[in-house]
């Protein structure tokens, strides 16, 4: 490989270090706010508005482009979690171990609302809020992993050992992840199948689908915002005992004087 070859990637992979990689998280988060909170506009609009009312459920089907994303949102920061534990297990880097605890409050909520949105459209359709399906206990269960890593991670005093035990906990439960994908498909569920596949044609509206699908990268925006501005105190707490955090609070002080 030559050196203008090496370049690129040497670049990259300077981000990986916690004083570089903290202003550039400062600068980015509001332009993933800024997008998230018009895409769900949007969305939102596109959903309850332009959207035509469901030939079977009514209106009451809408509840899914709320529900959906947040599924889909919930299993992925998992999925990203894992790798980031995985990628600070394997190479030994302080940021990713940060970026895998900045993400699970994120990944917890976007469950949650899965849950709930799913019970508020489980009654309407199925007649109870919650049924011990398949697809619903394998979602429950990330929740209780999720809370789980939470809860390990912060309870465990020593930085290190807090972080290797939740990447454990983080590499474990990806299993899960793929259960509550196939689950449908692999035991007879009340839950339905896949509205959207990359091997079929979508089985919905084109409205409905352009809905769910802006509201899935609001979710994108609003993820990667929230992470960023909640990975930077996490840094600084983590690199308090280092002379560029002295730096950045001594500035971040000058600023905050400077104002009044």
């Amino acid at each position: 490989m030559t050196a203008a070859e090496r370049a690129p990637r040497a670049s990259l992979f300077r981000f990986a270090a916690p004083q570089t990689f903290y202003p550039l998280a400062g600068r980015l988060a509001p332009w993933f706010a800024a997008a998230a909170l018009v895409l769900t506009l949007a969305g939102m609009w596109l959903g309850f508005f332009v959207a035509p009312t469901d030939a079977t459920q009514g209106e009451v089907y809408r509840v899914i482009f709320i529900h959906v994303p947040a599924a889909w949102m919930s299993m992925f920061i998992y999925l990203v979690m894992a790798f980031w534990s995985a990628v600070g297990l394997v190479m030994n880097t302080r940021l990713s171990f940060v970026m895998s605890q900045a993400l699970a409050p994120t990944g917890a909520m976007f469950c949650f609302v899965a849950l709930w949105t799913g019970a508020l459209w489980g009654r309407p359709t199925w007649g109870a809020y919650w049924v011990w399906d398949a697809r619903l206990t394998s979602q429950l269960l990330l929740l209780f992993l999720y809370l789980g890593f939470i809860a390990l991670t912060r309870a465990i005093e020593d930085p290190r050992r807090a972080d290797r035990a939740g990447a454990m906990i983080a590499l474990v439960g990806a299993v899960n992840v793929p259960i509550i994908y196939f689950s449908v498909k692999w035991w007879n569920t009340l839950h339905q199948g896949a509205s959207v596949s990359l091997t079929k044609a979508p089985s919905m509206a084109s409205t409905m689908l352009a809905g769910m699908l802006v509201m899935a990268f609001a979710a994108w925006a609003y993820t990667l915002a929230v992470t960023l501005w909640r990975v930077r105190p996490m840094i600084l707490e983590r690199e308090r005992h280092t002379e560029w955090v002295g730096a950045v609070l001594e500035a971040e002080g000058a600023r905050a004087g400077g104002g009044r």
